[in-house]
């Protein structure tokens, strides 16, 4: 009967060791802090990251436009492409075909 007792610990002991170790692989793993959210930030970073990079393009784009634009400095190709585009303006010599 004793030696039955003595079988039982060492098995409870394991047995404990086991779910011990199998939480924390799943959360080293599958957690908060673990591999797969790690992988997920670092994926969210580098797309951020171009989303960065092509709206500071952009802006560095529209802040030299707005520059052309100014009193300072007047590109007349600019001036003309725009009341083309937003006024809706054609010079006198051309043909509007619809």
């Amino acid at each position: 009967m004793q030696q039955k007792n003595r079988a039982v610990g060492p098995l409870i002991f394991f047995s404990i060791a086991f779910v011990l170790a199998a939480y924390f692989t799943f959360a080293a793993v599958q957690g908060s802090y673990g591999i797969f959210k790690r992988v997920q930030i670092e994926a969210e970073i580098a797309d951020m990251t171009q989303k960065r990079d092509t709206l500071r393009d952009e802006v560095t784009r529209m802040a030299n436009l707005t520059h052309r634009l100014s009193d300072d400095y007047l590109d007349l190709d600019l001036l003309d492409q725009q009341a083309r585009n937003i006024l809706g303006l054609v010079r006198g010599d051309e043909v509007v075909i619809r």
